[in-house]
């Protein structure tokens, strides 16, 4: 058979199998959902906060929540647009939790809690690695013996008061009966802090362009599940999106004139990022995955017909590099950037006369020229004030020669970060076993039990691990349904890296986080996040048949 009938014919197959699975699973789910018509309760032993925090006592009460709730903000955090930060976030939160309750408030009518009383001990909202996210929220009710009513949520900065705000909008639910904003076992008692410093989610938008719009509601709702990278993958060898003044001809790299990113578009992102407690890292992915950059300046390529990695032998190419990193260091304030190291196949080095040429006359190897290539351009990233990370194939490779500032992004091998801290690098886990999101076959509980300090034993090692990241791969993922891809099982992942082990690792409470997960993916759901049933055999499949929302 020729290659593309055989390819119709494994389609064929390939379809008749998933077709005949999914008339199964229907027609299974019917006769299991039949038994269903019952309405669901939910475990009120059960703490419905995802990530679950820290520290927290809860009683028996329960408080309505006043539709006219006011912000109480006081502390030292007013100075430098703290406030702002607070306010909004504020405004946003009350749309959330007063859906239903705001139209329907009666005047005169008596509510528990009417205020929120917001402390910020710190006037600096500067957003960096490792900034101070720790809250704690007090949930009372108002009466003469009650010295704090309402709701009172303290933080050192106002990030951490932002995750209190996530918080309480969670403990906020309507009640559909007196048709009234409640919050149940009160009073409430929450003291919390992220475990790890780093909480990612990784964003292609060159494999498909992604809409600012997209973009900004997958920032919204990292807030929900308190991640707080961004870390935006926006090139690669398919396109080159960005705007570049420096060198405006890179961005013909796009599919097209109209997808793509203009400086004031990237701008927006960051500041909107900004706003929900979420640093953006940029990725500019060399010398591999680099292919669209040829495309308005084709002199980085080795040759018009081997394409990638760019050519290591022009000092044009460095030149280019670091325009695109100087005009970057006006949009990304992150303190660190992602220059990837990944995948390289030197074969173009080799075989290109000028560039073996030049490999003979400095006496190196194509590994050397790749070594040579990753360390200028850390050198360059360095030279704009920025912490270099790289993809783990250049530890892999060089680790003694890499910068000591080098943070070190897993995504191969299990123990890479366990040799990296060994080593006194920093690192962070993306084990792509587990938290490679188009990897459509890992459920979320292995997602879930994923743990970022395996084989760390050292609590000075321990340290270096500054969390991780989920990675959304865009080769299949669009604006169509890459948020259903995302969600919930970044969610899985965001819990792992803010909540602590002990309370969350046990395998007995299997049952127990997974009607919690549920739980949350209803809640994203009804904030208007297309987040896909969690169970499903694949990510991103619809239901396959009829029942609830916390029985998907």
């Amino acid at each position: 058979m020729s290659k593309i009938s055989t390819l119709n014919f494994s389609q064929f197959l390939l379809k008749t199998f998933f077709f005949s699975i999914s008339i199964f699973s229907l027609v299974n789910a019917r006769s299991i959902k039949s038994t269903h018509h019952h309405s669901i309760e939910l475990d009120e032993s059960l703490t419905y906060v995802w990530p679950l925090p820290a520290q927290f006592t809860s009683g028996n009460d329960t408080l309505t929540v006043d539709p006219n709730l006011t912000l109480d903000f006081t502390g030292n955090g007013g100075g430098s647009g703290g406030s702002v930060v607070v306010e909004q976030a504020f405004e946003r939160y009350k749309k959330i939790i007063f859906k239903h309750g705001a139209k329907l408030a009666k005047s005169g009518e008596y509510f528990d809690v009417n205020r929120v009383t917001v402390i910020v001990h710190s006037d600096n909202d500067e957003l960096q690695l490792g900034v101070d996210e720790s809250y704690s929220l007090l949930v009372t009710k108002s009466n003469e013996r009650s010295i704090i009513g309402g709701v009172s949520i303290e933080a050192n900065s106002v990030y951490g008061a932002l995750r209190g705000l996530e918080t309480l909008s969670q403990l906020c639910k309507f009640d559909y009966g007196v048709k009234t904003v409640q919050i149940r076992k009160a009073p409430w008692f929450i003291q919390d802090k992220p475990r790890f410093a780093y909480r990612g989610l990784l964003l292609d938008t060159s494999r498909h362009y992604l809409p600012i719009e997209i973009i900004k509601q997958i920032i919204e709702s990292m807030s929900y599940a308190k991640l707080n990278v961004l870390h935006w993958h926006i090139i690669d060898e398919e396109s080159f999106p960005l705007e570049v003044p420096s060198y405006p001809n890179l961005w013909k790299g796009a599919y097209t004139k109209w997808e793509r990113y203009t400086l004031e578009d990237a701008i927006e992102i960051v500041d909107f990022a900004k706003m929900r407690g979420i640093n953006v890292m940029a990725e500019v992915d060399v010398p591999g995955h680099a292919e669209s950059w040829g495309a308005g300046y084709p002199d980085l390529w080795p040759s018009p017909s081997c394409k990638e990695p760019l050519d290591v032998s022009k000092n044009y190419t460095f030149d280019v590099i670091s325009g695109i990193l100087a005009d970057m260091r006006k949009i990304f304030p992150f303190e660190l950037f992602h220059l990837g190291g990944d995948e390289v196949n030197t074969t173009c080095w080799t075989t290109t006369p000028h560039v073996k040429q030049w490999l003979q006359d400095h006496k190196m190897t194509a590994k050397d020229a790749y070594q040579y290539f990753v360390l200028k351009a850390q050198e360059i990233a360095i030279s704009h004030n920025w912490t270099p990370v790289n993809w783990e194939e250049t530890f892999n490779n060089f680790p003694s020669k890499l910068n000591p500032r080098t943070v070190v992004h897993n995504w191969l091998v299990g123990d890479v970060c366990a040799k990296a801290v060994a080593s006194g690098f920093r690192c962070i886990y993306s084990n792509q076993g587990y938290w490679y999101l188009d990897h459509l076959d890992v459920p979320w509980e292995e997602v879930y039990y994923a743990e970022p300090l395996e084989g760390i034993k050292s609590i000075s090692e321990q340290k270096l691990i500054l969390g991780g990241e989920v990675c959304m791969w865009g080769e299949t993922a669009d604006a169509s349904d890459v948020q259903q891809t995302i969600w919930p099982r970044a969610a899985a992942a965001a819990e792992r890296l803010w909540s602590d082990k002990e309370t969350t690792s046990s395998k007995n409470t299997t049952s127990t986080t997974l009607q919690r997960l549920e739980y949350f993916r209803c809640l994203l759901t009804r904030r208007g996040v297309p987040a896909a049933p969690v169970t499903n055999f694949y990510a991103r499949r619809p239901p396959l048949g009829p029942g609830s929302c916390y029985e998907q």
